[in-house]
């Protein structure tokens, strides 16, 4: 099959002081961003999360498939049905399946089954992973690369969230099944992470935790 191609257009070279001086600026900008688990439930326009969403739908993906889509749940009702069989599910996991090795790696995290994020985010983003499009004619055609490109899609769409002044948290449920069935989502869908989206709570508190260091984290060769 042939491809069609066009110039790149859009490209604008800087001069290298410039294009430090953009890696430091975005450096410091995302250096702020920090993982909230209390929320405040005070509204925001709807239109700030689809934007987000445009530029998570921005992202590189496997042969160009865009193996995402983005549910916006902001119903309380079905809010509260995410809730309670997260936490439902939760409770399992850290009663009978859990090993004592993962429960004290979030230790100092404080996390536990409550998850009221859930319910007081003004809303929640759930991202599905497709694991396979289907063609006009009903046929199940394979896409490439699913989780690499939904990840980068996700990192697009939190640094979207950050930058446009609101907070987050990566939460995955385990199992996560049952979204498909709350949410109606297809079979070729699969849920792949849950972002509550929102203002942070006026009393929110964050772990005090350091990053590893840049000698730690990158090797030059």
């Amino acid at each position: 099959m042939t491809s069609s191609f066009q110039p790149l257009q859009e490209y604008r070279e800087y001069s290298q002081k410039e294009m430090l001086d953009h890696a430091k600026e975005f450096y410091q900008k995302m250096k702020k961003r920090r993982t909230v688990r209390q929320f405040s439930d005070r509204p925001f326009p709807r239109e700030i999360i689809d934007q987000c969403i445009q530029t998570a739908g921005l992202a590189p993906s496997g042969a160009n498939h865009q193996p995402w889509h983005f549910v916006v749940v902001s119903d309380r009702e079905l809010k509260q049905k995410i809730r309670s069989q997260s936490e439902k599910n939760e409770r399992h996991l850290y009663d009978h399946k859990a090993p004592e090795v993962w429960k004290k790696s979030l230790a100092p995290l404080n996390t536990n089954a409550e998850k009221s994020f859930l319910e007081t985010a003004p809303c929640l983003i759930v991202v599905f992973e497709e694991r396979y499009t289907l063609s006009p004619e009903g046929k199940p055609v394979k896409n490439y690369y699913t989780k690499e490109s939904i990840g980068i899609a996700t990192g697009m769409l939190i640094t979207a969230i950050h930058l446009a002044g609101l907070v987050t948290v990566t939460y995955t449920p385990s199992p996560m099944n049952f979204l498909n069935t709350i949410l109606d989502r297809p079979r070729n869908e699969r849920a792949f992470i849950v972002l509550p989206i929102g203002y942070p709570a006026e009393d929110a508190k964050i772990p005090c935790i350091q990053k590893k260091s840049f000698q730690d984290i990158v090797t030059h060769l």
